[in-house]
């Protein structure tokens, strides 16, 4: 396991200690970086992962004390929620107080990928992390890495972008730094992921959808697969 500690010239809002980047191969991550990562998640804390796009913010969608740490790191307002990382479709059913036809046919067609999906949430769910809306926003990222953290952890994470509230997203782990300073116990560091655009957003309320923010998957492949 290759670690560096960065160094910053504010000190840690979370433990005042200098944030920790480990390398993670992004092909094949190595399984006692990824079961040291699962472990500050679970333990509470707030790691910074890259996915297919961005790198996010990944925390216990279940622990309030954590949720709160995303907020506070990112500067984000609470009213905002927070989008959930699954490694299935079954998993995001769990998340999910009913199913409709149209995720399906979209989390089928397009995940893993860049397509994130706005549904009603499950009561499981602390209304914090929907922003109060009852809404939760679930991807599946085209990403070993997140794959890995999630089994790892024993569950789904947050995915809101490891940035600064309203600054630009990350692709890599030293614009993070550099943003976030050491408000972070940990980054996984698997190199550049090259995103250029974020995930596509589609908006369901019962048999209805909108495109809520046009992506990396094209509004012309999201109509396509819900009007063959």
């Amino acid at each position: 396991m290759v670690v560096c500690r960065m160094n910053t010239a504010q000190p840690a809002a979370s433990d005042n200690l200098p944030v920790e980047v480990v390398k993670v191969s992004c092909e094949t991550p190595e399984s006692d970086v990824i079961e040291y990562a699962a472990g500050f998640i679970q333990r509470g804390r707030v790691v910074a992962i890259p996915t297919d796009t961005f790198y996010g913010l990944s925390a216990d969608p279940f622990n309030l004390s954590a949720i709160e740490r995303v907020f506070r790191v990112k500067g984000r307002p609470e009213s905002q929620a927070l989008p959930i990382l699954v490694n299935s479709v079954e998993q995001a059913v769990t998340l999910m107080r009913d199913v409709p036809d149209v995720f399906l046919t979209l989390a089928h067609k397009f995940w893993p990928g860049a397509l994130t999906i706005i549904v009603e949430a499950t009561h499981r769910l602390p209304l914090k992390v929907t922003g109060n809306t009852g809404r939760v926003a679930l991807r599946w990222a085209n990403s070993r890495v997140v794959t890995a953290v999630i089994e790892a952890v024993g569950g789904p994470v947050t995915g809101t972008s490891a940035n600064l509230s309203g600054s630009p997203s990350c692709t890599n782990a030293a614009q993070i730094v550099s943003q976030l300073n050491d408000r972070l116990p940990l980054i996984l560091d698997a190199g550049d992921t090259g995103g250029t655009v974020a995930s596509t957003i589609v908006r369901i309320e019962g048999d209805d959808w909108r495109i809520a923010r046009e992506g990396a998957v094209p509004d012309s492949a999201i109509h396509d697969a819900l009007n063959s």
